[in-house]
């Protein structure tokens, strides 16, 4: 909801006035590695309670806000909390950014952190755009790369938009016969 230069002040102003703050990075293979491996969406909502686990780990609140993203917050929260060495309440919200200050906060943070490893990318391999699937210079970058086998480390194979360019680009390659 915030432009890359304003949410840039924002970042600078939270970790300045933050009591503490932490950032759990999970990397593209991990992600392939927990959504190839079984139920998609369970799998990677466990994943994501143990990166909110680790955060409020390393921050050891008495109480946390966490954006749900299971479609049962409750059962993210029962997630979080099992995965936990300390008592904390643990509240979690679906749209949590949009209600708690923490919880934007953090958004923003992320957001930032996120901006940051595209800007990395940007200089070793050139221009990739946003990096979202709605974005036509990411989609040009990703076809030039669906070619290559294996795909580089930095590219999600189990994301839904490499999987449909790599059969997209399978088929083009297919002979045709009369």
């Amino acid at each position: 909801m915030l432009s890359p230069r304003r949410r840039e002040a924002l970042a600078a102003q939270i970790e300045t006035l933050a009591i503490g703050y932490s950032y759990i990075e999970i990397s593209p293979a991990e992600i392939d590695r927990v959504v190839l491996t079984g139920k998609r969406l369970h799998r990677l909502n466990l994943l994501e309670a143990q990166a909110m686990a680790k955060a409020i780990e390393a921050l050891k609140p008495n109480l946390a806000y966490v954006d749900a993203s299971d479609v049962k917050p409750e059962r993210f929260r029962q997630q979080i909390k099992n995965l936990l060495t300390f008592n904390a309440e643990i509240v979690s919200e679906h749209k949590a950014d949009q209600k708690y200050p923490a919880v934007s906060a953090a958004s923003i943070l992320a957001k930032v952190r996120r901006d940051h490893r595209i800007k990395q990318l940007h200089e070793k391999h050139g221009d990739l755009g946003t990096g979202y699937p709605n974005d036509p210079k990411t989609l040009k970058f990703l076809k030039t790369l669906i070619t290559r086998d294996p795909l580089p480390d930095y590219v999600r194979k189990s994301w839904k938009t490499v999987k449909r360019l790599t059969q997209e680009a399978k088929q083009r390659r297919r002979p045709t016969y009369i």
